[in-house]
């Protein structure tokens, strides 16, 4: 398949200052706007070593700072490094109630080596007035900086930087220390919170809940180091690289590597005369298998929205032999003509071997029909029976409105009427009835009524389906992994993961069945029979059919030759009456309700005359479907290598570090028991640390590149490979404005005005029987 000179606690501010010749380099000016991310390993590990009471009451107040402690700055105190002195202070100022920034540095005039930092509270100087009386198109942010003159210096004297000016006291309120942890200067995401934030953005997980899994990480929301406003941050700085790295390149880099890593995936991907991203379609080996089991009856809609370019979503997914909803491959559109879905239907045949459905269910889209009708003309087209309801309320809303009985009527003539003669007497009647004769949009759903009306379907074997609902109940479940500003080189990692629950969901459907055995409900022996033959899905509803046969009487109506027909009826009050057809040389029935035809289960009905004839000794090898049994996919398909997608060795590195952290979790649990234990596990795996960091990793290399070898050999490539020699482009982005909108594309009826309520006594709208005036 083709297709076509130092850095401050901040990092922000570089400063230097002359010792001899005393020489500013560069000033810090610092403004609210200023980024203070900080060393968030210094400040949280400081809060224990001090000791701080994080439990103390949250709030404002003034701290004496007369008083020196014993881990209070003092003038001559001595430190080894200048990375030491910042992190005193800093640990300094999160007791005390405030936060600190680098305000100057000085450089020797001769070697411009640092000699001289002046650490400030970040309330010092004020505000620039350029900055005051710039016109700003956002609100103006609050003032911080108030000329506060507490600070500390330290100058190099030989090989050790000395305090040379200490000033304690502030000209403002300090805040306790639980409330210190978050203030800028001390807030920072960590390396390993950065890893967690990732993990969890990439499953899905929205920020309220990021932030209350970090809250639990650290044993409160006052130890997390960071507000959801930094994490937000983070995420948004990745995503700027991203964009600037190219989201389309990532995706075409992201398919050219899975071609190569797995045997059987496939894609195809369009791009236009500027070189911007177009359409494309893929599907890995475990979708395009599910397809040649299961590809009997396709279902697909375009109505999902899942990126930041508005590119419909357009998943193919039908049914397994367990009832669930299995895909059979993906795409994303640039747009939503004839075009684009006889493109798409093609590729996405092509990738299923050549192979068309029996049965596709669309929703009422024109582009959809006219490319169905070219790319699959032997196919079967049907409607969704649930798009087509829902446009019922907005072109009749005059008759809802007028006659209440209406919908109540209508309802029966689609889903209670059993077959077509049924159907049309009923529909004329109500035409008739409400004066919808005339009405054109009403007369051309009736010209295609084969399409969509139960009592048309019933003879065609839709798997039970008779709407899009599997589309639909997929989109559903996407949206928990994507949302409307998912790009699509992440789409395609989130559709991956999606697709793994799926057939995880599959697999242990797989081994209940294989592993345990159903409860009977009665005592032939055909119903024996069909446990050991059907998933348990499919067995659940054979069984609910047999045991509701005994409700039904059979009586035999007619005959000609060895054709019987026979009568079923309920037992209860339901008045409806079945026939039954039965060859009994071949042993067949025909039911009126054709539930084995659409469905492939027997009906009750057909099992009632089996009863009556004493044939339930045995289940008759025509009535059962190879597709619900339990070996549905115990057929190897040749031409799709490894079906069961990739699996993960132990050589792999996620497996590895999943184990490491396994038992690092144990050993964690252990060393927080005392403090003595700590400590004793932070000097082991400081050694252990430094170790690693000294240890060759030669033999790993070459392992690694000798396996991604044998992954890079001839018989296990691609069957597809596509490649562009020019840089792909991004499509143009839907600039989006205020709260997300709905990721699914709504039906007018749901965006019509909600109907005020009336007060049942008054009939006045505004209130109700409860509050009503009239009862005053």
């Amino acid at each position: 398949m083709k297709e076509f000179g130092w850095s401050s606690d901040s990092d922000d501010v570089e400063m230097l200052m002359s010792r001899n010749c005393p020489r500013v380099v560069n000033e810090s000016i610092e403004d609210e706007t200023v980024d203070d991310q900080c060393d968030a390993n210094a400040g949280n590990g400081l809060n224990m070593i001090d000791g701080v009471n994080l439990g103390d009451v949250d709030g404002v107040n003034f701290i004496s700072t007369s008083s020196s402690g014993p881990f209070d700055p003092f003038i001559g105190k001595e430190f080894d490094e200048v990375e030491d002195a910042q992190a005193f202070y800093k640990a300094y100022a999160r007791r005390k109630g405030f936060a600190i920034r680098t305000n100057h540095t000085q450089l020797s005039r001769g070697d411009k080596k640092l000699i001289g930092v002046h650490y400030v509270c970040t309330r010092e100087g004020f505000r620039r007035e350029s900055l005051k009386q710039k016109e700003r198109q956002i609100l103006e942010p609050a003032e911080t900086k108030i000329g506060c003159k507490a600070t500390m210096c330290i100058r190099k004297e030989e090989e050790r930087w000395v305090v040379c000016k200490f000033v304690a006291q502030h000209n403002h309120e300090l805040l306790t220390p639980k409330s210190t942890s978050m203030l800028r200067g001390h807030r920072g995401v960590t390396r390993v919170q950065k890893n967690l934030i990732l993990t969890l953005n990439e499953s899905g997980v929205p920020m309220r809940k990021i932030m209350s899994v970090l809250s639990k990480e650290a044993g409160g929301d006052f130890n997390i180091g960071c507000i959801g406003k930094d994490v937000e941050n983070y995420l948004g700085n990745k995503r700027k690289k991203l964009f600037e790295e190219g989201d389309a390149q990532r995706l075409y880099a992201y398919f050219l590597e899975r071609q190569c890593k797995e045997p059987g995936f496939v894609y195809s991907m369009q791009v236009d005369e500027n070189g911007c991203m177009g359409s494309c379609f893929w599907a890995d080996a475990r979708s395009r298998s599910a397809y040649q089991y299961f590809g009997d009856v396709v279902t697909f809609d375009a109505t999902y929205l899942t990126n930041v370019y508005k590119m419909p979503f357009v998943p193919f997914s039908g049914v397994n032999h367990h009832h669930q909803t299995i895909m059979f491959g993906c795409a994303l559109l640039v747009n939503e003509t004839a075009e684009s879905y006889i493109w798409l239907l093609r590729t996405w045949q092509e990738a299923m071997l050549g192979r068309a459905p029996s049965t596709i269910i669309t929703d009422d889209d024109k582009a959809m029909a006219k490319a169905i009708a070219e790319v699959l003309p032997n196919t079967t087209h049907r409607l969704c029976l649930w798009h087509i309801l829902q446009k019922f309320s907005e072109h009749l809303a005059h008759v809802y409105n007028k006659f209440p009985e209406f919908q109540k009527e209508f309802h029966h003539c689609i889903h209670e009427t059993v077959t077509s003669d049924e159907f049309e007497e009923e529909w004329v009647s109500i035409v008739v009835k409400y004066g919808l004769v005339g009405n054109d949009w009403l007369q051309n759903l009736y010209n295609r009524r084969e399409k969509w009306v139960p009592a048309y379907l019933r003879t065609t074997f839709c798997a039970g389906m008779s709407t899009t609902q599997r589309s639909e109940s997929m989109n559903k479940f996407f949206k928990d992994y994507v949302r409307a500003s998912t790009m699509v080189s992440d789409f395609v990692h989130q559709y991956e993961k999606a697709l793994d629950a799926r057939y995880f969901k599959e697999k242990e459907k797989d081994v209940r069945t294989k592993s345990t055995r159903p409860v009977l409900k009665t005592c032939w022996e055909i119903e024996e029979e069909a446990a050991k033959v059907y998933t348990r899905k499919s067995f659940n509803i054979f069984q609910d059919e047999l045991f509701n046969c005994q409700r039904y009487k059979a009586t035999k109506v007619h005959q000609e030759g060895e054709s019987k027909t026979y009568e079923v009826a309920p037992r209860g009050n339901d008045k409806r009456i079945y026939y039954v057809s039965l060859d009994c040389i071949e042993a067949k029935a025909i039911c009126i309700c054709h539930m084995f035809e659409f469905l492939g289960i027997m009906c009750r009905h057909i099992l009632c005359v089996f009863m009556k004839k004493n044939n339930l000794d045995c289940l008759p090898h025509h009535y059962v479907l190879e597709r619900w049994t339990i070996n549905a996919k115990s057929r190897a398909i040749c031409d799709i290598p490894n079906s069961e997608g990739h699996v993960s060795t132990q050589e792999d590195p996620t497996i590895r570090k999943s184990r490491l952290m396994m038992q690092f979790y144990d050993i964690a649990e252990l060393g927080s028991q005392s403090r003595f234990k700590m400590d004793h596990l932070s000097l082991a795996l400081d050694k252990v640390h430094k170790e690693l960091l000294l240890m060759g990793n030669v033999e790993e290399q070459n392992f690694e590149v000798g396996d991604m070898s044998r992954n890079d050999s001839p018989m296990l490539r691609s069957q597809v490979i596509s490649n562009f020699s020019q840089t792909i482009q991004d499509p143009q982005r839907v600039p989006t404005k205020g709260r997300p909108k709905s990721l699914r594309a709504k039906n007018p009826r749901e965006t019509q005005s909600v109907k005020k309520r009336r007060c049942s006594i008054c009939k006045i709208e505004g209130h109700t029987k409860n509050n009503c005036p009239s009862l005053g």
